[in-house]
């Protein structure tokens, strides 16, 4: 028998299995008929099972190899395939084992005269606590039917052993941390802010302890009802949910519907109780196959996602083992500082906003949609935790500092005192910030200076009144596409213009025209670039753009249409050269035309900017400054690619400085011959947003930031306490003949004539 003939062939080694497992015999002559049972089915001459014990993995059955190497055989995580399967919680399919770089050959085993090999990870309580694997004497890879039957497998493998007694004792989930003493801990901005609480797990792992169905009918209605009660709470969810005005955070819960109603999800699971798994195991198997996917997808965008799925997996397991006791059903009894390894919008907005202070997160991402939704929130929000929850215990204090990266467990009292002192701090800068929301950013010599935002969601739009800032000089409109399913029809995007420049008002909008592809892509929009090596400097932005002109049409005719009466300013990312410029307002002016012969209402002026990232442009700007309205300075992506230092790398984050001549220089060789043009020149970036980097800008002759909002008021701050004509012919000199520590000389500068940092 073979497994390609599917369900029907694997729900009969299934039944096999179980009445191994029920049968009067040892553990050990269990696994000895399990790889039997799995060799014959997969027309394999070699099955093993590889399991945990005292930290390492142990040969305990085989079914083709030399008998003498059970229980002598042993690999440490990371060692040889076995060892690769079990550390990266991934399968491997090879035809030829030998060829793959982890290979490690082990004498004993007998194994040189077989090529072919296939591995699945053993696992319980999202732990490898195993590893199942099959191998045959001809180079072939075994069909996806196969493996996905090994996977099966390895499910009831992992109710054997447990009830066994053979996992490592290590393998126990345990919810008390390693350490009760004092940690601080780093993770990853994702929603700035501060907040004391306790500790408390999102959820409880739920152990799936009968993976064999007994009636295949019965457990398909069970996993139908759970359909039915899990759509019923994401859309009373998303019918309650209170963010005030619309905004993205609304279409990432449609699209999280979206994935609750995806008939591909249930039918994988459909066909997981076809082959004689029970309702949880069946959930579990996909939801296990998701994980691997999820590890092997570089796109960031597809693994939130993905990530989307797994939480709807969670609920719906949950629902189907009635084990629905989350912390957000319990209820929150004190201000709290949740911990997960991840979590779904919808399940943040079950948790009481009241005593909900915080979100601590194993994995986690700027452009997750639970990110979004607790921006929308106002919840800090730290993530990429490593083994947060190993870390941290229930009912620990936690101080969470997401404005420095960190997390304090179990905080001694000093700590505290420290953690209250710089919160109470920030709550008087943030007053004494917000003092100054109608006060203009002036320097002490009279010079009007103009402080912009940063955008790119719908609710950004608030930080204008907020911050009291003059408009919003970068509105990213790639996050609408970063957040969605589908791609964005033309009348959705124009409904987000037009409803950001109603609320702006009479203050100006510049809209970045789609910034997509290279580390950005989309899942919906296949290009043909490949995996690219360094997609920061790939086929992205304005180069993508002209390629698939059809998203760029759309987008015009979605502004042009959404600023009909106003004034547009449209700028186009990564201009590399002239001709680029031209192509794009070209195809503007060709949508323009269009709706003028529609006799539509049109913009009364459209104002064309480019974006300064590639350092190229800067030798062509004779050229392309009579062609602009405005010119903004990009400082993230132009440093990387002056010092060609990715700013992703962890290893290169301090290798370059923002204030080093180079940047400073480069920098002033653009100022000068834009302003002698009269071309509009801002710099928006985060080294705008830095008093510190912002007063060295405004040294070089730049009156125009755009910035994050939160750093208005500091830097509005600096400006108002700056005296700008001596500081441009202080700068001019420090240019000419730099310091050593330029960084240095202007702290220095600044605090000799009482210049205002933070």
């Amino acid at each position: 028998m073979t497994l390609s003939s599917a369900a029907t062939s694997a729900r009969e080694m299934l039944v096999r299995l179980h009445d191994v497992m029920a049968a009067r015999s040892t553990a050990q002559a269990k696994l000895n008929s399990v790889v039997r049972i799995i060799g014959a089915a997969t027309n394999s001459e070699v099955c093993s099972i590889y399991l945990l014990r005292d930290g390492v993995l142990e040969l305990f059955a085989t079914e083709g190899l030399d008998q003498a190497a059970v229980h002598v055989t042993k690999m440490a995580l990371g060692e040889g395939l076995v060892g690769t399967i079990a550390q990266e919680v991934e399968m491997l399919n090879l035809d030829e084992a030998a060829s793959h770089p982890d290979f490690a050959y082990r004498p004993e085993t007998g194994e040189e005269k077989f090529h072919s090999f296939a591995g699945v990870p053993i696992i319980r309580r999202e732990r490898a606590v195993g590893v199942l694997c099959v191998q045959h004497i001809e180079p072939h890879r075994y069909a996806d039917v196969e493996v996905e039957a090994l996977q099966t497998v390895a499910m009831v493998l992992s109710e054997l052993i447990a009830n066994a007694d053979l996992i490592d004792a290590t393998g126990a989930a345990t919810t008390r941390p390693q350490s009760t003493a004092a940690m601080r801990i780093p993770g990853l901005k994702l929603v700035e802010g501060m907040a004391r609480g306790v500790a408390v797990f999102h959820q409880p792992r739920i152990t799936i302890e009968h993976t064999v169905a007994e009636d295949v009918e019965a457990e398909r209605h069970r996993v139908y009802g759970a359909f039915d009660k899990m759509r019923e709470q994401i859309e009373r969810m998303a019918a309650q949910a209170e963010f005030g005005m619309g905004g993205e955070h609304d279409e990432v819960l449609e699209t999280y519907k979206m994935f609750a109603y995806d008939e591909g999800w249930s039918r994988r699971i459909n066909e997981a109780i076809d082959s004689g798994l029970t309702a949880e195991a069946a959930i579990e198997r996909v939801q296990q196959r998701t994980r691997m996917r999820m590890r092997q997808i570089d796109d960031p965008l597809l693994a939130e996602r993905m990530h989307d799925l797994e939480d709807l997996s969670n609920r719906l397991l949950r629902i189907v083992s009635g084990q629905m006791g989350t912390a957000a059903q319990m209820g929150l009894r004190a201000d709290t500082i949740l911990v997960a390894r991840n979590l779904g919008p919808a399940e943040l907005l079950e948790y009481d906003r009241r005593r909900l202070k915080g979100v601590i997160l194993e994995e986690g991402s700027l452009t997750a949609h639970v990110t979004i939704v607790a921006r929308a929130m106002g919840v800090p929000v730290l993530g990429r935790v490593k083994d947060v929850r190993r870390l941290i215990g229930e009912g620990d204090v936690l101080l969470l500092d997401v404005t420095d990266g960190t997390v304090f467990a179990r905080p001694s009292p000093l700590i505290e005192e420290s953690f209250e002192g710089k919160l109470l701090l920030s709550q008087k800068r943030r007053a004494s910030f917000a003092a100054l929301r109608d006060v203009p950013p002036t320097t002490l010599d009279g010079s009007r200076m103009m402080l912009m935002v940063n955008a790119g969601l719908r609710d950004d739009v608030a930080a204008l009144d907020l911050t009291g800032a003059d408009g919003i000089g970068l509105f990213r409109t790639e996050f609408q596409f970063l957040v969605s399913a589908t791609l964005p029809q033309r009348e959705r995007q124009q409904r987000l213009y037009r409803d950001v420049l109603e609320a702006a008002g009479d203050r100006p909008v510049i809209f970045r025209t789609v910034d997509i592809g290279g580390d950005k892509a989309l899942p919906y929009l296949k290009d043909d670039a490949g995996d690219e090596e360094n997609p920061a400097m790939g086929w992205r932005a304005i180069r993508l753009a002209l390629e698939r002109d059809g998203l760029m049409k759309a987008q015009a005719r979605a502004l042009i249409e959404a600023a009909a009466g106003r004034t547009l300013n449209v700028m186009f990312p990564m201009v590399s050269e002239p001709w680029e410029f031209d192509e794009a307002q070209a195809l503007f002016e060709a949508q323009r035309a269009w709706i003028a012969s529609r006799q539509r209402k049109l913009p009364t002026l459209i104002r064309y900017g480019a974006m300064l990232e590639v350092p190229a442009l800067a030798e062509m700007l004779d050229v392309l400054l009579p062609r602009l309205d405005f010119l903004s300075i990009g400082t993230n992506d132009l440093t990387q690619f002056l010092f060609a230092a990715d700013r992703a790398n962890p290893k290169l984050a301090e290798r370059y400085d923002w204030l080093s001549p180079a940047i400073l220089r480069f920098l002033a060789r653009v100022v000068a011959p834009t302003r002698a043009a009269g071309v509009d020149l801002a710099v928006c970036g985060e080294m705008g947003g830095r008093t510190l980097e912002a007063m060295a800008l405004i040294g070089l002759g730049i009156e125009r930031l755009s910035i994050t909002p939160a750093a208005v008021g500091p830097v509005k701050a600096m400006i108002r306490s700056l005296d700008r004509a001596r500081l441009m012919a202080d700068m001019t000199q420090l240019l000419a003949r730099p310091p050593r520590d330029m960084r240095a000389a202007l702290a220095s500068w600044a605090s000799d004539n009482n210049v205002e940092l933070s």
